[in-house]
């Protein structure tokens, strides 16, 4: 198994147009072979930082299941507007790829 994430620092108050914009997208990700499951996650707020932390995590049966999604049609579909409507970001994604060695 791989879990690819993206951290993502929200400036506060771009918090409900940056969780919109994931909502209203279209991944198709259920289209590509090796796909698992998706979730956004929210976590703390930091006042004194400026931001909300934010994670996108996905699971894929294997690291070429994932690799191949990013050189797919449904990727390019995913994120050929993502420009349109735009939160505001400390700073660009961090990804963050892990392949399985234990679990249950």
């Amino acid at each position: 198994m791989y879990i690819a994430m993206n951290r993502f620092k929200v400036a506060i108050g771009s918090e409900e147009i940056f969780e919109d914009i994931w909502k209203g997208r279209d991944s198709r990700l259920a289209e590509l072979e090796g796909f698992i499951s998706f979730h956004l996650l929210r976590g703390k707020t930091f006042p004194d930082e400026g931001y909300t932390l934010y994670a996108s995590h996905t699971m894929w049966a294997s690291e070429e299941a994932f690799l191949a999604w990013t050189k797919s049609e449904q990727f390019r579909d995913a994120h050929r507007n993502a420009g349109a409507r735009k939160a505001d970001y400390l700073g660009p994604p961090v990804f963050e790829g892990f392949n399985a060695v234990a679990g249950a």
